[in-house]
């Protein structure tokens, strides 16, 4: 991932942002019903209760569906082309992001396949993405 816009928090997305900078993905989960959900938000995506907090993920995801995007963004400095995928959670939620440490090929990319967050920083910012996960045996 190459220089890009940096990300700005609002109070409502601040503690995923410090989060983020500490390197650990924070989202959000409901008190009442105790499922987790991302984008933040003020009440749960499902039961709408305000009772929420945050808790930080195991990082683990697998991925759900991606686009190979090889057109000059603009704001960034880069031609390279990215990886813009949707990926879910190991605690539920799915997210919009990038996939880095793969080349940007169909037949590199595998729908499921394991990912761990990383991140990558934006000035002042750490911005989540996620690579593919190496198993270690036993």
């Amino acid at each position: 991932m190459t220089a890009g816009p940096v990300p700005l928090a609002t109070p409502l997305t601040a503690p995923y942002w410090e989060g983020a900078k500490r390197r650990e993905l924070w989202v959000q989960q409901c008190h009442s019903c105790g499922r987790h959900y991302f984008f933040p938000r003020p009440s749960c995506r499902y039961c709408f209760s305000t009772e929420v907090g945050w808790t930080v993920t195991s990082g683990r995801a697998s991925l759900a569906s991606y686009i190979i995007n090889a057109r000059p963004m603009p704001s960034f400095r880069t031609t390279d082309p990215q990886v813009i995928a949707l990926v879910d959670l190991e605690e539920g939620p799915r997210m919009l992001t990038n996939v880095i440490g793969v080349e940007p090929d169909p037949g590199c990319l595998k729908l499921g396949m394991a990912l761990q967050v990383d991140f990558v920083q934006r000035g002042e910012m750490a911005l989540p993405v996620f690579r593919p996960r190496v198993e270690v045996s036993q």
